[in-house]
């Protein structure tokens, strides 16, 4: 009896390609969000057939993307978690957050001119909602300790802050603006009422403690000859081989 052949290696073929369609789909997008799937799929390096094997559609190609975003989302707010961003002081919080949410937003800023005309606004709500709530907590805890002004409800001023970096991830979209994420914290502790100098001395000393995440790849892995099920190889011309003269 023959042992059934071993369907590991396209199984691990078919997540290479997923990964890398989602890849390409967060630059190209980012670039121009009305970037059709083929387009997609050439800039991705497979065929058409197989981007439509994983996501039949734009809807299931962007909700791919939302459910990477709140996975990525919910590991930033692990790792703060983790490194005691609760139980610091209401400034450093708030400082430790938004440096550790910077690169996802940052990586997923194309989603916020697709989301809520792609994805609706429910679904943006669910995703964003376990951040919302960390925020407005460490905002009435640094109202209650006076570290800062309870000039608005923390609830409206989470959602303040959270319009903010909005538009300022909007502004790096466009190009108009670059940041690792500590201009934001920095703008995001002035907004919290925090005096400017203090806001930036805070920042900077919770930076230097925030592990720098790698940058991304710009361009999509090179696909292997197994990427596709039908590669194309190139032709290689024919040369004739000629007498040797006496």
């Amino acid at each position: 009896m023959t042992k059934p052949v071993a369907r590991e290696p396209q199984r691990r073929n078919a997540r290479s390609n997923r990964a890398r369609i989602l890849a390409t789909a967060r630059r190209e997008l980012g670039r121009n969000p009305d970037t059709t799937l083929e387009e997609l799929a050439r800039a991705a390096g497979v065929v058409r057939r197989t981007l439509f094997g994983h996501f039949p559609g734009r809807a299931a190609l962007l909700e791919a993307l939302a459910e990477e975003a709140s996975e990525a989302l919910r590991g930033a707010m692990t790792a703060w978690a983790e490194r005691g961003g609760p139980a610091e002081p209401a400034e450093r919080a708030l400082a430790h957050f938004n440096l550790l949410m910077w690169p996802v937003g940052d990586r997923y800023r194309m989603l916020l001119a697709l989301a809520r005309h792609d994805l609706g606004e429910g679904r943006v709500a669910e995703i964003l909602a376990p951040a919302r709530a960390e925020v407005a907590a460490v905002l009435e805890r640094g109202q209650r300790d006076g570290a800062f002004p309870a000039h608005l409800p923390p609830a409206v001023l989470s959602a303040g802050l959270e319009a903010m970096t909005v538009a300022l991830l909007e502004q790096v979209n466009t190009g108009a603006l670059e940041d690792d994420g500590t201009r934001a914290a920095t703008a995001a502790l002035i907004a919290a009422g925090v005096p400017e100098a203090r806001a930036r001395t805070v920042v900077l000393d919770v930076a230097s403690t925030v592990p720098r995440e790698p940058a991304e790849a710009t361009e999509p892995p090179v696909p292997t000859p197994h990427d596709d099920p039908h590669p194309v190889h190139p032709v290689h011309p024919v040369h004739p081989v000629h007498p040797v003269q006496e």
